[in-house]
């Protein structure tokens, strides 16, 4: 395939750090977060919840410490959980160094409500003890008073001073390994800050569009917001805030991030709206893809189209793909080339098998280079 320079997205330069096991900013891959909506305090619902995440793809979780009860319970979530445990503390500072001393990997604090600059001091102290990362949550809904008196309302200059007096407090206190994010509802208030922060700070950044919204206009949202400063290389883990299931927003991340050719996961459906061109029932069958396809994780594209008008050149771009001709049939492709016929009422299954058989190659290749 011919290079695509138009295509490269160049990320933004920031030195790493580590979250548990997973590495976050410099070269590695951006990474996918969602949080925990369950009572941290029941464990057994909670780690539930953590392994349906994980499973989604999820490879950090983020969990809410706002009481003793929740942060009692987190040395058995953090023990048994299958990725790094993000604290969430806001207003008790005693949270976070209790949430370290159960194992948390990071802890987020809001620069907003954690306190005088000698509650992080005891923050910052147990994080150290105990080898966790750091991450600077700034909202612009709880903003510090006197920026608020400085600036008269939230705005990206006033998110970029909290941010970067909070980081000066950590790197004071010799502690580097922290992210910072600077997340609003207004998505044109997030990206400017984001864009501010990028240039005064060189260390890894988390996005997000907080309080996006339900399923569909938070997506809607956070691809508006978090697409544009992806596009511009700013970002190195990301949380898609919807008032939904958290499994949802680690498929929209990940929805994202393919869109833009950053990181792939799982199959990628090219597919046409349909219209009365089609030779099967487009919308149906994707429906249906989509659900049986759900448990491959193995990046690969596969095009679905109605009819031959951009069918045959959808699909030669593709590692499967399948086009309406007529006659209660399709053609199949396979990497790129017309391949064999298939009737429409065979066509999913028989799509299936051709999508978990180039999984099963894929990953036994992928293992047999490991082993050499």
């Amino acid at each position: 395939m011919s290079v695509r320079p138009w295509r490269d997205i160049e990320r933004r330069k920031c030195r790493q750090i580590m979250v548990g096991n997973v590495p976050v900013g410099g070269d590695a891959p951006i990474t996918v977060q969602s949080m925990t909506n369950t009572l941290t305090s029941d464990a057994t619902a909670t780690l539930k919840q953590v392994e349906e995440i994980a499973e989604a793809g999820g490879d950090i979780v983020r969990v809410s410490c706002p009481d003793e009860a929740s942060t009692a319970a987190m040395k058995e979530i953090c023990a048994q959980s299958p990725v790094p445990i993000v604290a969430d503390i806001h207003f008790h500072y005693k949270r976070g160094i209790e949430a370290a001393e159960a194992g948390a990997a990071c802890l987020r604090i809001n620069p907003g409500n954690i306190g005088s600059e000698d509650r992080v001091k005891e923050v910052i102290r147990a994080a150290k003890d105990n080898g966790c990362s750091m991450r600077i949550g700034v909202n612009g809904g709880s903003l510090e008073r006197h920026l608020l008196e400085k600036y008269g309302e939230p705005c990206p200059e006033a998110m970029v001073e909290s941010a970067l007096d909070h980081a000066r407090i950590l790197q004071d206190n010799d502690f580097h390994e922290f992210k910072i994010s600077v997340k609003a509802s207004d998505l044109f208030l997030t990206v400017a800050a984001y864009q501010g922060l990028a240039d005064a700070i060189d260390c890894p950044l988390h996005l997000g569009v907080t309080e996006a919204g339900g399923a569909r206009i938070g997506s809607i949202k956070s691809a508006v917001g978090l697409g544009s400063l992806l596009w511009a290389g700013i970002g190195d883990t990301i949380r898609i805030s919807l008032s939904a299931d958290p499994v949802e927003e680690i498929k929209v991340g990940y929805d994202l991030l393919k869109s833009l050719g950053l990181r792939h996961r799982g199959v990628n459906i090219i597919s046409c709206p349909s219209c009365a061109r089609q030779g099967f029932e487009v919308i149906k069958t994707v429906e249906i893809l989509e659900e049986r396809l759900a448990h491959i994780a193995t990046p690969m594209s596969l095009s679905i189209i109605g009819c031959v008008v951009n069918g045959p050149g959808e699909a030669r771009e593709t590692d499967i793909g399948f086009t309406g001709g007529g006659a209660e049939s399709g053609m199949v492709y396979i990497a790129g080339l017309p391949d064999h016929k298939m009737s429409n009422d065979k066509m999913v299954d028989h799509i299936v098998e051709l999508v978990e058989e180039k999984a099963a190659q894929i990953e036994a290749a992928r293992n047999l280079n490991a082993a050499e």
